[in-house]
């Protein structure tokens, strides 16, 4: 039966319309009512001539509809922070929503006296009632996950009320799309500043935004016809439009369930592979990577290096299939808006072109020179700039005039250029043009995984990371070495432990394998980071957080034995990557990091070079790398030969009797040492820990120990006690 209107002559509703429609749609005393509303779809309320009025009409029908206990609440989104711009609680407008072109009625509302603003930086809520301020203070960096507004309005039960729109309008579905998990969705953070009351802090926020590859246009009502037909949405006609009520639970039930059944129901495109999808939105560069089988360390060099290789790209994948096809290798995946513990893995980056020009388009430098021209990450940006604006997005190395600085913005997202300070210092011009064409999209952080397994699943980790464009030394010499090692150990069967080596982009790589892959960290013995292994300069070894594990022993006696000017220091006192994830609180994996990186004293630190166009094969000595391979395996040696010696003997053993003597003048070490060692075999003290403790090398501890072990006087056995 159709709703009859009382509408009065000069108008197509009256405000007791609209209170008689917000009740038959299940509004009444006490509720919180989320209301999304398009005015010009319900006509001309009666008596009211101007957009006040006709807000004042809307806000009285609600008022008398839930009465003075019930709480209004209208979205008012400003997308600041995806605009990179400050979101000012009292001042920042709305800008976008259903009700466009027009947010009037969202100004009005926020601006009422006594109106509460929630202090999302994307998706703020206005409110006015007794529970405004209860439902939209305190809020998670969140829009639509655990403890947003949306699930607070679920978890008490509010109504939504759709004013002249669609129910779909509202965006509760994109809580209940984040909460259960949808393909065509994923989480992207978001910084910048929040002022409140004058004052100012840089937050992080967290959305769940679409792909944005679209595969056709599907009836984005769906989800309203399927509430109307379940009986959990009512309609009630009014004016030239009708209103639409769902309570937010039952919304909330009926979208997951109907996600369950098709995980595409809610999206506004049909069902497909989300990479693929936007493979065909955005088209990369293809970068074709030929390297013979068991190439060298400088093939493999030679045909990488240049590679654009970020985080997240198709030069880094290129680079990564290449490498692949040397080594039995898997390739883990991990999808865009993955959570990894406290990160999330970014979207992928594409540079298509960027450049500098001069007005009257003289090309001062570009992206197809050296992809290090422009930031890692930088957001698209075209138009003319001044001087001035110009050089608060231009980069340079603070050390070297003619160097080009790699400057990357992974989550500080801006458009930025780099060049040397010497082109900088020639920039005189009023004006200039900047072309950075750039496209950010859904993809997979990809990460190299080669195993050689051994006698127990305990493993040792090696790790280099891949993610630095156009530079040697770091990253890439690392991963060579990595290798190399990985090759050699690959042609051994008498290995203790399992050895993983993995090839990742820097930190992200590190916390997506460890949070994907919990499970393997108990058993993660140690590990080494590579890096900076082609410079010209001793080995330096970084140590574990522990600094006494078997690991961190093992690895500085091989270090003082095959590299005489070789140096360590405790954590975090050389140089900082990879190793932090594994050291890092709740892993606690006892990683070092391998480089060959200045003291940090120095003004060069780490190494002139360092972040430049100037990390070239020219200051990569192919002699240095095949050196920290060597370096690496004798650090792999010890660890394996280190065992915990048991004593069959009693007392001081009588050497004469077995024929046990070193002599000084062949021996000195061995001959000094020799009651030291036997003295401390009791079966608690491992080989590494015997030397350190008599202030000798590994070798020759090992080397007294196998004289003792051949006369039966004692017994080594693995650390590892189910052995």
């Amino acid at each position: 039966m159709p709703l009859v209107n009382t509408r009065d002559l000069d108008g197509d509703y009256s405000q007791s319309d609209l209170v008689e429609s917000l009740k038959k749609i299940g509004i009444g005393f006490g509720d919180v009512v989320y209301t999304v509303v398009n005015l010009a779809a319900l006509g001309k309320a009666s008596g009211r001539s101007t957009e006040e009025e006709h807000y004042q009409c809307l806000i009285g029908a609600l008022r008398d509809a839930v009465g003075e206990s019930g709480t209004i609440l209208v979205p008012t989104y400003t997308f600041s922070f995806c605009r990179g711009e400050v979101f000012d609680v009292r001042d920042t407008p709305s800008v976008y929503g259903p009700w466009s072109p027009s947010t009037g009625f969202l100004e009005y509302f926020r601006r009422l006296p006594g109106a509460v603003r929630s202090l999302d930086p994307i998706h703020s809520v206005a409110g006015i009632g007794p529970r405004a301020v209860e439902i939209l203070s305190n809020l998670p960096p969140t829009c639509f996950g655990e403890d947003s507004v949306p699930h607070r309005l679920r978890s008490i039960g509010a109504k939504i009320c759709a004013i002249g729109v669609g129910l779909h309008e509202s965006n509760f579905q994109h809580h209940v799309e984040e909460i259960v998990g949808v393909p065509f969705r994923f989480k992207k953070l978001f910084t910048g500043q929040i002022r409140d009351n004058g004052v100012s802090e840089k937050k992080g926020w967290i959305y769940n935004v679409g792909i944005l590859a679209k595969n056709g246009v599907v009836d984005e009502h769906r989800l309203e016809k399927r509430a109307l037909e379940a009986g959990i949405c009512t309609a009630a006609a009014v004016g030239r439009g009708e209103l639409l009520g769902s309570d937010c639970r039952d919304l909330f039930e009926l979208t997951s369930q109907a996600l369950s059944e098709d995980s595409w129901f809610t999206a506004r495109g049909p069902a497909g592979d989300p990479v693929e999808l936007e493979k065909l939105r955005v088209s990369g560069s293809s970068h074709k990577i030929n390297l013979p089988p068991n190439a060298s360390i400088s093939e493999m060099i030679e045909a990488i290096w240049r590679v654009p290789r970020d985080i997240v790209s198709e030069g880094y994948d290129a680079c990564l299939a290449a490498l692949a096809r040397q080594l039995p290798m898997n390739i883990c995946e991990y999808p865009t808006g993955t959570e990894c513990w406290s990160w999330f893995i970014p979207e992928k980056w594409t540079c298509h072109e960027a450049y500098l020009e001069s007005m009257d388009g003289q090309r001062l430098f570009s992206y197809a020179d050296n992809p290090l021209h422009v930031v890692s990450y930088s957001l698209p940006f075209e138009g003319e700039v001044s001087r001035r604006d110009l050089f608060e997005h231009l980069h340079v190395h603070h050390r070297i005039p003619e160097a080009v600085p790699f400057i990357f913005k992974y989550y500080e997202r801006d458009w930025g250029l780099c060049c040397s300070k010497r082109l900088k210092d020639t920039l005189h011009d009023e004006k200039y043009r900047v072309v950075i064409k750039s496209d950010f999209s859904f993809g997979t952080l990809k990460v190299g995984e080669v195993i050689v397994p051994g006698m127990t699943d305990e493993c040792i980790v090696l790790c280099a990371h891949l993610c630095h464009p156009a530079m040697v030394n770091d990253d890439l010499s690392g991963v060579v070495v990595g290798m190399k090692v990985m090759q050699a150990l690959l042609g051994r069967s008498d290995l203790r432990y399992t050895y993983r080596f993995l090839i990742l982009p820097e930190t992200i790589g590190s916390v997506a394998y460890l949070s994907q892959n919990e499970q393997l960290i108990p058993k993660m013995k140690g590990g080494l980071f590579l890096e900076m292994l082609g410079l010209n300069n001793p080995h330096a070894l970084q140590l574990s957080f522990a600094g006494d594990t078997e690991a961190d022993l093992c690895f500085s006696h091989a270090l003082k034995e095959r590299d005489p000017f070789g140096w360590s220091g405790a954590y975090r006192t050389i140089i900082g990557n990879d190793e932090r994830q594994f050291n890092g609180p709740g892993v606690r994996v006892p990683m070092l990091s391998l480089s060959r990186v200045l003291p940090p004293k120095m003004e060069d630190w780490p190494y002139r070079e360092y972040h430049s166009s100037h990390d070239t094969p020219s200051m990569t000595s192919i002699k240095n790398l095949e050196a920290s391979c060597e370096m690496v395996l004798g650090m792999i040696d010890t660890i394996e030969n280190n065992r915990v010696v048991a004593n069959r003997f009693k007392g001081e053993i009588f050497c004469s009797r077995f024929g046990m003597s070193f002599e000084e003048s062949s021996n000195p070490e061995a001959y000094r040492a020799l009651f030291h060692v036997m003295d401390l075999i009791d079966g608690t003290h491992s080989v590494a820990e015997i030397a350190s403790k008599c202030g000798i090398s590994f070798g020759v501890t090992a080397k007294i120990v196998k004289e003792l072990e051949t006369r039966g006087l004692v017994d080594q056995r693995m650390l590892d006690k189910n052995l």
